[in-house]
């Protein structure tokens, strides 16, 4: 199963630029919280995680009541499209997740000639589309879409769910959860394992409308999170302005890193988030990747046919690791 790929590695003791993990730990504020709680774990959360639903649909600025919370977003992504995936309409490269638990889909290709950018307004949805999935900002390649045509999209197509994943909303990108409310036709994924370095934690939400959000809700587990998972997901909320210093430093060792790749000749394309596509041609990314993972360097190629065998995901190590990573690849070019 390709999803496996994008979060295994665990037991991987090198360098780990395969997955979309964050390369810092958490904040030292969740890591208290956490602790705090380990000698209550023979209790339960409260009932739906009912704290945190609540501090986030007061972020958010949503009832409380279309706040689904769960053991990280990849459970969520899945359940929704167990419901509404029979026939999806995706813009591709995407979340490799995506065109494997679909049932069928359609895609919008993004080109490598445009630098992966496309304008919504002339998104296209195919007649009979149940699922249109828009992920920004985007993965694999870092871009931010502008969703001022989403309202527009929504009005056109009511028969049509739109998912709007926000996996890495918060390292860029302007949220579109706020909208649910006023869309019964829109649903947004979040996860903490991004920008806030909590994915060993597995905190996923979604704001979702009444009819889906109550579904979700009814037919999960009531106590989906451990008592340190949820106390190290409501502290680190609570340091935003923390996170967002953060996201700062990742965005410049990334920026730093695609230079350095760009003075091998090594072609990268634009982010605003902590990883980046490259195209290693002619070297295919599958066998550099086989070769670095000989050098203790784990990396992601995209294996995406259409846009051919150089294409390799890369994600921000620390300074340090990143031009050992540099300095390995460079020999091998």
């Amino acid at each position: 199963m390709t999803s496996k790929h994008e979060k295994g590695g665990g037991t991987f003791r090198g360098i780990k630029m395969l997955l979309c993990e964050n390369p810092l730990p958490p904040l030292e504020e969740a890591v208290v919280a956490a602790q705090a709680e380990l000698p209550a774990s023979n209790y339960y959360t409260e009932p739906y995680s009912a704290p945190l639903r609540r501090f986030l649909a007061e972020s958010i600025g949503v009832p409380e009541r279309l706040i689904h919370i769960n053991t990280g977003s990849e459970l969520i992504l899945r359940q929704l499209f167990e419901r509404l995936g029979e026939q999806v309409h995706l813009l591709t490269p995407t979340y490799a997740l995506f065109p494997e638990i679909a049932k069928h889909y359609t895609e919008t290709r993004l080109s490598p000639d445009n630098d992966f950018h496309f304008d919504l307004e002339r998104l296209k949805i195919p007649p009979g589309t149940t699922l249109a999935v828009i992920v920004n900002p985007n993965n694999p390649n870092g871009g931010v879409f502008d969703l001022a045509p989403l309202s527009a999209l929504l009005k056109r197509h009511p028969e049509t769910r739109f998912l709007v994943d926000e996996a890495f909303i918060g390292v860029a990108g302007e949220s579109v959860a706020q909208l649910v409310p006023k869309y019964s036709n829109l649903l947004v994924t979040r996860t903490l394992s991004k920008a806030h370095s909590l994915a060993g934690f597995r905190v996923g939400y979604a704001v979702l409308p009444e009819d889906l959000a109550d579904d979700l809700n009814s037919h999960n587990d009531a106590y989906p999170l451990a008592r340190p998972s949820q106390a190290a997901a409501l502290a680190t909320l609570q340091h935003e302005d923390k996170i967002r210093q953060r996201v700062e430093q990742l965005r410049s060792w990334t920026q730093q890193l695609a230079a350095d790749l760009r003075k091998l000749g090594v072609r990268t394309f634009p982010t605003q988030t902590y990883f980046f596509l490259a195209d290693l041609a002619p070297r295919a990314a599958a066998e550099l990747a086989t070769e670095l993972r000989q050098q203790e360097i784990l990396v992601k190629p995209l294996a995406d046919p259409t846009l051919g065998p150089g294409f390799m995901r890369i994600t921000t190590a620390l300074p340090a690791e990143n031009v050992r990573f540099v300095e390995t690849l460079a020999k091998m070019l």
